[in-house]
């Protein structure tokens, strides 16, 4: 879903001109459907070579990668988003001619807040899988995810409900 909220949130900025309601089934498509484009293949290949347990064992962590793939697809498109986004920010803040350190300090606040909402801290540990990270980097990796996976729903909560004058 952080994937979505990217989208929407692109789609916020470049799209102005558009109602945003039109764009709504197709975020629900992106955000239910596309999952599924990986997780069918991956039930198969474990369903037909390991099926013994097939959920609590992983014999092949091989299978893992038609998972990590979408994960790695999400985050680099996120990535990219990310960056559009903060050149739009960027021309948008320097249109207004505001003072130097304003629209710097802007900018910060909001790369600062996008980062976890749309799940660029990823980034950092995208390739650093479970079977491989021992011992310290395997700690920091997951007081890394935990610490900012909490701090990503919060943030998600405040934004979308808390702040919204909508709900």
């Amino acid at each position: 879903w952080l994937l979505v909220e990217g989208l929407y949130l692109h789609n916020l900025l470049v799209l102005v001109v558009f109602s945003e309601r039109s764009y709504f089934m197709l975020y629900i498509c992106i955000g239910w459907g596309a999952p599924v484009l990986f997780m069918a293949p991956w039930v198969a290949v474990k369903y037909t070579y390991e099926s013994d347990q097939c959920w609590t064992i992983n014999i092949n962590m091989g299978y893992w990668w038609i998972i990590r793939s979408s994960v790695l697809l999400a985050i680099t498109i996120n990535f990219l988003i990310f960056m559009r986004i903060i050149q739009i920010l960027l021309s948008k803040m320097r249109a207004h001619q505001m003072r130097y350190t304003d629209y710097r300090l802007r900018l910060a606040r909001s790369t600062l807040t996008l980062i976890p909402l749309l799940g660029i801290h990823e980034v950092v540990f995208a390739l650093v899988t479970d079977e491989t990270a021992m011992g310290t980097l395997r700690l920091v990796k997951l007081f890394f995810d935990l610490f900012i996976g909490s701090f990503q729903g919060m943030l998600v909560a405040v934004l979308y409900c808390f702040l919204n004058g909508e709900v």
